[in-house]
């Protein structure tokens, strides 16, 4: 063999030795991947391969001299002939071997013996330098014995078709699944449905304890963490809020006794899982509390029935009457109102029936029907009547009713929107360990699975999904109705902001500074007029915004217009107006998707109206 190779002119080059010089074996002078395969496995169909002997000398020495007048790169040039001749046939085998498939990703384990790439319709055109080593190599018996000893790298055509068929294959997998999401959220988790469950009411009415009882009570929380709480609770000077603690996380939130921020955990009723958000009720942290309303299907509305603590809550400032406002306009349509704190009345059926009598009213002016609301007596401190039927003789002898945990898993969940486009408002953004950042939120609309593209709307960002979490748990896809965190990459995480929308690639959502919008006002001391600077509230955003335009006044049940132009509004009315925002936000029409078309405008520290987008610039 060499020979031969000094006779034409041609010299054996050792790539791997010239490749630590910054050379690559890619290049197009060295043997192809799909040549090499093709001479390998030719070889096999035909064992008896003519002898070099046999090629006319004149061909090989014309052959050579027409490859000779091409100009030679320094990795043509690099090696001494000498330096070859001296290395055995055993050293030059592997080097051959690494070498074809150099080109191609290398997958080891298996053969495809005797297909040659010309039966898969493939034609390789091969320099003729190459042809020449091939035909020299190939009258060596140590590569035939290389080849059947060692494992055999793989073919090119099997190789070609892992490279260019992952693609409709993937496209096809995502057909079926889009197919099958009804069917997979009907399986999982058991069969049990979905349910997002926000707790409302004014500030110390006991919402953090009674949820946190119900957690312990139904095994959510060990007793040693229970334990713990109540050690910590009594050194802190507040054994009363041991149950509290379960919820409220932070030392802040300890140490003042007031919850801060959304508090949001998981825990399962016979039919349903619940994912519930324990609301703040003082009136500072109403903008936390519109987040959480804003992801919210179904909602507890705690009240005190404590001598006074009632009537301050639902009075003028109180937050019962501005959260049950809140919750209604952000569309929960269904409550339960949970009468804590009996034991301090000692159960009396009067107090429980005259809180019911007011609040009832008053709920049903601020939209509820009575079929959706339901009153429940509890204690949250003594655990009296939360997750099984009461047995105190004192609220027996007049109350037959459910309990809150039956109440809550008696709750309709509200129709998914799977079909329409994905939809996610961006609740937090942090940055995990490994590469890219994660966000929570809602999914509002549509479903996702890992690898998809999104779009992340105001910055018309696109970034990949790494991975998807559920309940702290990793999947592979999510659908509307989930609280998720998100694992992205291919996004700096400086341009995404809570209240970011992502959404997919071919169906954005709008972004704008100026929308029209139908609103109703609440109770307000002054008039609004145009130029009214407000706090827009969008599911997670809170934005500066200014009234630009008061369009016209409309009839509260038809919507017919009665006065166009006006020059104020005053409390109670309907009006179409128009609105700018500092920065511009991603907004949906109501009429599209009644769960990204809802707002609140705020002023003052206090909630002046409720809107609906009717139109976007």
């Amino acid at each position: 063999i060499f020979v031969f190779l000094v006779e034409t002119g041609f010299r054996y080059v050792d790539f791997e030795d010239d490749d630590l010089y910054g050379q690559s074996v890619e290049d197009d002078y060295c043997i192809s991947p799909s040549t090499a395969a093709q001479f390998i496995y030719s070889r096999r169909d035909k064992p008896s391969v003519e002898p070099v002997e046999e090629y006319d000398y004149e061909d090989l020495k014309e052959s050579s001299n027409s490859v000779s007048n091409h100009q030679l790169s320094g990795f043509d040039q690099g090696k001494p002939v000498d330096s070859q001749t001296s290395r055995s046939e055993s050293e030059i085998v592997p080097k051959v071997a690494k070498m074809t498939v150099s080109g191609k990703k290398q997958t080891m384990g298996f053969e495809v013996p005797g297909v040659s790439s010309e039966e898969n319709g493939h034609s390789f055109h091969t320099p003729q330098k190459e042809r020449l080593i091939e035909d020299a190599i190939a009258s060596s018996d140590v590569l035939e014995t290389a080849s059947k000893s060692a494992n055999p790298p793989l073919t090119v055509q099997a190789s070609e078709e892992q490279s260019s068929t992952p693609a409709p294959v993937k496209k096809s997998g995502k057909l079926r699944q889009q197919l099958d999401v009804k069917a997979e959220l009907e399986k999982r988790q058991g069969g049990k449905q979905l349910l997002n469950l926000v707790v409302i009411g004014h500030v110390d009415a006991g919402k953090s304890t009674l949820m946190g009882h119900m957690l312990y009570l139904l095994g959510n929380i060990n007793k040693r963490t229970m334990h713990k709480y109540e050690q910590e609770s009594k050194k802190a000077g507040k054994a009363s809020f041991a149950y509290a603690w379960v919820l409220d996380e932070t030392g802040e939130e300890r140490e003042r006794g007031v919850t801060m921020d959304v508090g949001m955990t998981k825990f399962e009723t016979t039919t349903k899982v619940i994912t519930l958000m324990d609301a703040p009720g003082h009136k500072d942290f109403i903008p936390n509390m519109i987040t959480g309303a804003a992801q919210a299907d179904v909602a507890v509305l705690v009240v005190d029935a404590s001598r006074g603590e009632f009537e301050a809550g639902f009075e003028t400032g109180g937050q019962t009457r501005e959260h049950g406002l809140l919750v209604r306009s952000l569309g929960v349509t269904q409550l339960a109102v949970a009468v804590n704190k009996m034991d301090q009345v000692n159960w009396q059926q009067e107090r429980f029936q005259e809180i019911t009598g007011k609040l009832g009213h008053f709920l049903k002016q601020a939209g509820f029907k009575e079929s959706d609301v339901a009153f429940i007596p509890t204690s949250g401190l003594s655990g009296e009547n939360l997750i099984t039927r009461s047995q105190s003789s004192e609220l027996t002898k007049w109350y037959k009713g459910l309990c809150l945990l039956e109440q809550i898993d008696s709750f309709k969940p509200p129709q998914r929107s799977i079909d329409k486009p994905f939809r996610l408002c961006v609740s937090d953004v942090f940055k995990d360990q490994g590469s890219g950042f994660c966000i929570t939120g809602k999914i509002e609309a549509g479903y996702i699975q890992t690898g998809d593209r999104l779009q992340a709307m105001p910055p018309n960002e696109t970034c990949t999904v790494k991975g998807i979490t559920l309940h702290d748990e990793p999947v592979d896809w999510a659908a509307a109705g989930d609280h998720v965190s998100l694992t992205l990459v291919g996004m700096d995480i400086i341009k995404i902001n809570v209240g970011c929308v992502f959404c997919g690639p071919k169906e954005p959502i709008k972004a704008c500074t100026r929308f029209r919008a139908r609103i109703l006002i609440f109770n307000i001391e002054i008039p609004i007029t145009k130029g009214f600077p407000v706090l827009l509230h969008y599911q997670t955003v809170s934005e500066p915004a200014v009234i630009k335009r008061l369009i016209s006044v409309l009839n509260k049940s038809t919507g017919e217009v009665t006065k166009k132009k006006p020059k104020f509004l005053t409390k109670g009315q309907n009006a179409l107006v128009e609105l700018q925002t500092q920065r511009p936000i991603a907004l949906e029409l109501y009429k599209d998707f009644k769960e990204l078309g809802r707002f609140m405008l705020r002023y003052g520290g206090s909630t002046i109206a409720a809107g609906v987008v009717t139109e976007v610039f």
